[in-house]
């Protein structure tokens, strides 16, 4: 359960290390985002010389949540953290060139094929 205000660790290598989210897509005044939903965040920690800088706006994918998530076979996943990986608007693609630490399968069934490759586990 993500929503508005919500601090998240950046799980890929475009510099970026904290944002906080002030909007989730896919539906009208949707409250609280999921592993997979796509918002807008604000870039509030980088690195001095990353691809993003403090203050941007970008838009970012879940990859990684705490609350814990129920899957079809009646199985539950939970995560240590809250994370997302930035993506380019447009194509869906994410910015950077590595992702880090596990994501969730549910990214797959979603369409985030390269998210899925670039990680170095999938859960």
């Amino acid at each position: 359960m993500i929503q508005l205000r919500t601090i998240l660790h950046v799980a890929d290598n475009t510099g970026a290390k904290k944002v906080s989210c002030f909007h989730v897509f896919r539906g009208y005044k949707r409250r609280y985002g999921r592993i997979g939903d796509i918002m807008t965040v604000a870039i509030k920690e980088a690195a001095p010389r990353g691809l993003v800088k403090k203050g941007e706006i970008a838009h970012a994918v879940i990859v990684r949540q705490r609350k814990e998530l129920r899957r079809a076979d009646g199985t539950y996943i939970r995560f240590d953290d809250n994370a997302a990986v930035l993506i380019d608007k447009k194509t869906l693609e994410p910015r950077g060139t590595r992702i880090f630490g596990p994501v969730a399968r549910e990214l797959r069934d979603l369409g985030f094929q390269k998210i899925i490759s670039l990680a170095p586990e999938v859960l």
